[in-house]
């Protein structure tokens, strides 16, 4: 059986500073660009458009292989809360609180280079209760949403309306939320593994090559359109906070796998609306529950030109 991190030793509580890549600057919805289009951004008083959240994922793996092995990958959970966004060229650190004992659940955190704090969150493995990890957490402490304008026609318990079923191959182009390959995403990705990858998959514990933790976001973000969750148009949005838990990991390049979503929380802030969408992934076919994800995609109201408009109709701004 090969490492699946050669060239990282272990342990290893903090990774070396990393520049992630933007593989989203043609990303489309609704019609447009997408807020990682560089102009889209600069109208948004960005200065360039921001690398994807889940995109750092992938530098906590080395480190979190060297302290829960292979168990990582099989039920693994990371969950963040996205701090501060992250241009191209910009570099980037992970690290990891080692353990206490036999405790399964750690903090980790990335910063940039100079400090800035890039997220924040948890990462366990096992049977962990959910409530403590980060996004869990943050849900905890939402108020109900009172103003909701853009989201004004979503509710909680809402469910997708139509079945999803997915698969990710080397070579097959993700679509227009993912304008991407698994294959190019692999020349770019900053933690390259053996595992990934058509040569050395059989050589995994698994038998197969794995999609890489920061791909399932981009796996099950892919059809999402299907679900129907979209809140008043033209709007941009982002990620704001995320958790991918595999349940009966890992997941694998090619296989087929069902999808289930459920939006159970809308919330608000002074220059977002947030949806948080659970999506359920089940080995399709089966009611093998391989992999679950929370996000909490938040809109900028700033970018909803009939924002002020639509709020007076709905009685909520004089």
């Amino acid at each position: 059986m090969s490492a699946p991190f050669p060239d990282t030793p272990a342990p290893a509580l903090c990774g070396p500073l990393r520049k992630p890549r933007q593989m989203l600057a043609e990303q489309t919805y609704g019609g447009h660009l997408s807020i990682h289009d560089d102009k889209t951004a600069e109208d948004l008083g960005l200065r360039a458009g921001p690398i994807e959240g889940p995109t750092h994922f992938s530098q906590f793996d080395p480190l979190l292989f060297s302290l829960f092995g292979q168990a990582w990958f099989e039920s693994g959970c990371i969950s963040a809360h996205y701090q501060n966004m992250v241009v191209e060229g910009e570099e980037v650190r992970a690290f990891v609180q080692p353990p206490v004992g036999s405790e399964k659940l750690v903090r980790i955190w990335a910063e940039k280079k100079d400090g800035t704090p890039v997220l924040t969150g948890t990462a366990s493995v096992g049977d962990v209760p959910e409530a403590l990890h980060e996004i869990p957490q943050r849900i905890a402490k939402l108020r109900p949403a009172t103003a909701l304008v853009i989201n004004h026609d979503l509710k909680v318990g809402q469910r997708g309306a139509a079945k999803e079923t997915i698969a990710m191959g080397f070579d097959q182009h993700m679509g227009d939320y993912y304008p991407f390959t698994l294959a190019s995403k692999l020349k770019v990705i900053t933690e390259p593994s053996p595992w990934y990858t058509p040569e050395g998959g059989p050589s995994s514990p698994w038998g197969r090559a794995i999609i890489p933790i920061e791909m399932i976001s981009v796996l099950l973000g892919s059809t999402s359109n299907l679900a129907g969750f979209r809140g008043r148009q033209p709007a941009v949005g982002l990620f704001a906070g995320q958790q991918i838990r595999l349940v009966k990991g890992p997941l694998f390049v090619g296989q087929a796998y069902d999808l289930e979503r459920e939006i159970i929380v809308l919330s608000e802030s002074a220059r977002t609306e947030s949806c948080w969408i659970r999506t359920q992934v089940y080995v399709a076919g089966t009611r093998t529950l391989a992999a679950e994800m929370i996000l909490n995609s938040a809109t900028l109201k700033a970018s909803y030109a009939n924002y002020d408009k639509d709020a007076r109709e709905l009685g909520l701004l004089k």
